[in-house]
């Protein structure tokens, strides 16, 4: 950590914030604007803190952010890679590594999920730890965001959760035990026996002899897109539903989109889950 340069941070805040339109981050336009931009308390609540926290930082007062804050601001701001490591640099930090372990969504991959307010859709990384999910897919699979430590990833829950194995059918547990190791040991191979996949992984081969059995295999799949998922949703019941996938090539993080077939009773049930979840 080196000392924070306040002027700078607080400049290039000002200069992000006041090139952003409401819609580039997945706002309703709202009444006519006097000054360009989003406001102070827009970007605030985007980054999930208080408009006083936020001021003060384009004010050059205030405490040093730490980690967490400056990247809840970046991916509130919907920063480039480059600009999130020079954000990091004006607040004292490190930037974060990119390559072992790298939660922060591309602007076009959040571009595409603004836009998918009405779906269920999430985005994931190589340790199936969930970075950013709509309100659907919150109401669809719950709150992956108040998850924290190894719990984070989907990997972990499945293995040391009955819970977790508990929103499927039980005679798909064996498909899906097999799927998540697989993914996550093509994920270690990517990324590294440094990687978060990797910390993962280890610890999992502590808990769980499940884990570990199905480790042992050495069995390799990279792709999320199953044919048919079936979820059990505890108001709604069984909801079969499609997987659709995008990946992005340069971070390795994926986003998935559940759909259902129209006209049929899970395509009903998803269009019911605001309901249930308000």
């Amino acid at each position: 950590m080196t000392s924070i340069d306040r002027a700078g941070l607080a400049q290039f805040l000002r200069a992000r914030r006041e090139a952003l339109q409401p819609a580039d981050v997945g706002l309703p336009p709202g009444a006519r604007r006097r000054a360009p931009g989003l406001r102070r308390e827009e970007v605030a609540a985007l980054a999930g803190m208080s408009t006083d926290y936020y001021s003060r930082l384009e004010q050059q007062r205030g405490p040093h952010p730490s980690d967490q804050m400056v990247a809840a601001i970046a991916q509130a701001m919907h920063l480039g890679l480059d600009e999130r490591d020079h954000l990091f640099r004006l607040a004292g930090l490190n930037a974060p590594d990119r390559v072992g372990r790298d939660d922060h969504v591309s602007p076009g991959m959040m571009r595409i999920v603004d836009r998918l307010a009405d779906t269920p859709a999430m985005v994931v990384n190589g340790a199936g730890e969930t970075l950013r999910q709509t309100a659907m897919a919150v109401a669809l699979l719950g709150d992956d965001s108040v998850l924290t430590g190894y719990r984070r990833s989907i990997v972990y829950r499945w293995f040391t959760d009955p819970q977790t194995r508990g929103r499927f059918p039980a005679e798909d547990h064996d498909h899906h035990a097999a799927a998540h190791t697989a993914r996550l040991r093509a994920a270690v191979t990517r990324d590294g026996p440094r990687s978060r996949a990797a910390e993962i992984a280890d610890a999992l081969r502590r808990e769980s002899a499940a884990f570990a059995e199905l480790w042992d295999r050495h069995d390799v799949a990279t792709s999320l897109a199953d044919t048919e998922k079936r979820i059990v949703h505890p108001q709604l019941g069984l909801i079969e539903v499609f997987c659709q996938t995008l990946l992005d090539p340069d971070t390795a993080q994926i986003l998935l989109v559940y759909t259902a077939v129209p006209g049929s009773d899970s395509h009903e049930k998803l269009a019911m889950l605001s309901a249930v979840s308000g």
